[in-house]
C-alpha cells in the first residue's frame, strides 16, 4: 500500500526524522485558516499523488509570497498531473500540502527497503540526490552503496550505520542526525510494516541543517491487518477502481496495457504466463492471480474484473490444480460466461486435480472455448485466436 508524502512526513517526524514544517489542505480556502502555522517567507507548493516526476509535471513549484500562494494553488488543485509514473490518463490533484521552503546546499539520495532475496533490511545511499535512483545505477553506479542488515531488535549498529552514511562525508555533527535518521528508518520498517522507505533528496541546508526534503513510504499489503493506523492513511482515489474491486475479493490484479486477460493461480505460473504471451507477440493486459484455494464465487468476480478491461481482446486461464481444484475453476468460468455474455474468445488450459471434470464441466458448457493441453499451446492458441 503506497501512502502520500505529506503521510510519510509525518510518520517521519514521529519517529524522531528531520522534516520541515507543512499543512495539507484539501480545499483552497484551508489555505488561509492553516498557513500560520508554518513560520516562513517562502512556501513550497506539492501536488499529493502517488506517483514520481511532480515537479517536471508542474506539480511542485516555490512560492516566493504568501499572496502568491492561493493563485498558485487553485491552478494546481484539480490540475491533472502526467508523469513517466501515471500513464497517458494521469492522476487528478485532489490535496496538496505546503511546506516551508529550505535553502539548498546539497541534495543526497537514502532508502531502507526489505530485502526478500537475503531476507534482510537493505540500505542504499548517494550522493546523487533528486535524482532518478536507476538511472544513477545505470550510469554511475560506484556512486550508490548498498548495505544489508540482518533483521534485529536493536537495529543497525554503529559499524554497519557508519557504512550506510559514509558516502555523504558529512561533517560529526551532521553525522550524529544522520546516525538517528537510519535508526529511524529502521524502526518504520520494523514497527509499522513498511517495505520501502525513500528519502529523495535528503538535503543539507545552508545552514548546515539535514531535512528530508521528499519522502516516499509503502507497505506490506500481507501486514495491513495488523497496522489500523496505516490503513487509515489509504487514498481509494490512486487506486485503479478495478484493482480496489480485486481487493475486495482476496484477488491479486494489477492492471497492464495489452490484450489478452490472464487469470493463473500462483504468482510464479502468473509471471511465466505472461512471458509466454510476449513470447508469441502479444502483450499481457493484467497480472491475476486467483490463489491456491478459489471458490466458484471467487473465480467469477476475477472472470469479472477482467472483463471490464475494455482493451482486452481474448482470455487465457492457466491453471495447475493443487489445492485449487480444475472443475471448481471450470464451473466458476462457465457461470462467470454465461452471466457476463462472454464475446471474446477464450482458451483454457488445466492440469491436475480433477482436470478431467473440469474439461468435462467446460465442454458440456456449450460455450465457445478453445482448450489446450500445455502453456505453450495455450498461449500459441489465444494470440491466434485475437488476430
Amino acid at each position: 500500500m503506497n501512502i502520500h508524502e505529506h503521510q510519510a512526513k509525518e510518520i517521519l517526524r514521529d519517529f524522531g526524522a528531520p522534516v520541515s514544517k507543512g499543512i495539507v489542505v484539501f480545499k483552497i480556502d484551508e489555505i488561509s485558516k492553516k498557513i500560520s502555522q508554518l513560520n516562513s517567507k517562502e512556501f513550497v507548493l506539492k501536488a499529493q499523488i502517488h506517483a514520481g516526476g511532480r515537479g517536471k509535471a508542474g506539480g511542485v513549484k516555490l512560492i516566493k509570497n504568501i499572496s502568491d500562494l492561493e493563485l498558485e494553488a487553485s491552478k494546481m488543485m484539480g490540475k491533472t498531473l502526467i508523469t513517466h509514473q501515471t500513464g497517458p490518463e494521469g492522476k487528478e490533484v485532489k490535496r496538496l500540502y505546503i511546506e516551508e521552503a529550505s535553502e539548498i546546499a546539497k541534495e543526497f539520495y537514502l532508502s531502507c527497503l526489505v530485502d526478500r532475496e537475503t531476507a534482510k533490511v537493505a540500505f542504499i545511499s548517494s550522493t546523487e540526490g533528486g535524482m532518478d535512483i536507476e538511472k544513477v545505477a545505470s550510469e554511475n553506479p560506484e556512486k550508490i552503496i548498498t548495505k544489508k542488515i540482518d533483521f534485529k531488535k536493536e537495529g543497525p549498529n554503529e559499524e554497519e550505520i557508519k557504512d550506510i552514511i559514509s558516502v555523504f562525508k558529512f561533517s560529526d555533527e551532521q553525522k550524529d542526525t544522520a546516525s538517528k535518521l537510519v535508526k529511524s528508518l529502521y524502526n518504520i520498517i520494523i514497527n509499522k510494516d513498511a517495505s520501502l522507505i525513500e528519502i529523495n533528496p535528503l538535503i543539507i541546508t545552508k545552514s548546515n541543517k539535514l531535512i528530508c526534503l521528499d519522502a516516499k513510504m509503502n507497505f506490506d499489503d500481507n501486514a495491513i491487518f495488523r497496522r489500523p493506523e496505516i490503513l487509515k492513511l489509504r487514498d481509494l482515489n490512486e487506486e485503479d477502481p478495478v484493482e480496489i474491486e480485486a481487493s475486495k475479493h482476496e484477488l491479486a490484479y494489477i492492471k497492464l496495457n495489452g490484450s489478452i486477460g490472464c487469470m493463473v493461480n500462483g504468482a510464479g505460473l502468473a509471471m511465466a504466463t505472461m512471458d509466454i504471451i510476449k513470447l508469441y507477440g502479444e502483450e499481457p493486459a493484467n497480472f491475476l492471480d486467483v490463489g491456491g484455494g478459489a471458490s466458484k464465487e471467487k473465480v467469477t468476480a476475477a472472470f469479472k474484473l477482467i472483463l471490464s478491461d475494455k482493451n482486452v481482446k481474448g482470455i487465457l486461464i492457466n491453471i495447475f490444480g493443487g489445492i485449487m481444484r480444475c472443475d471448481v475453476l471450470a464451473q466458476g468460468v462457465v457461470d462467470a460466461a454465461k452471466e457476463t455474455n462472454l464475446s471474446v474468445p477464450l482458451v483454457v488450459r488445466l492440469a491436475g486435480t480433477n482436470f478431467k471434470e473440469g474439461k468435462e464441466i467446460l465442454e458440456k458448457s456449450k460455450l465457445t472455448i478453445l482448450s489446450a493441453t500445455d502453456l505453450n499451446d495455450a498461449a500459441k492458441k489465444i494470440v491466434e485466436a485475437i488476430k
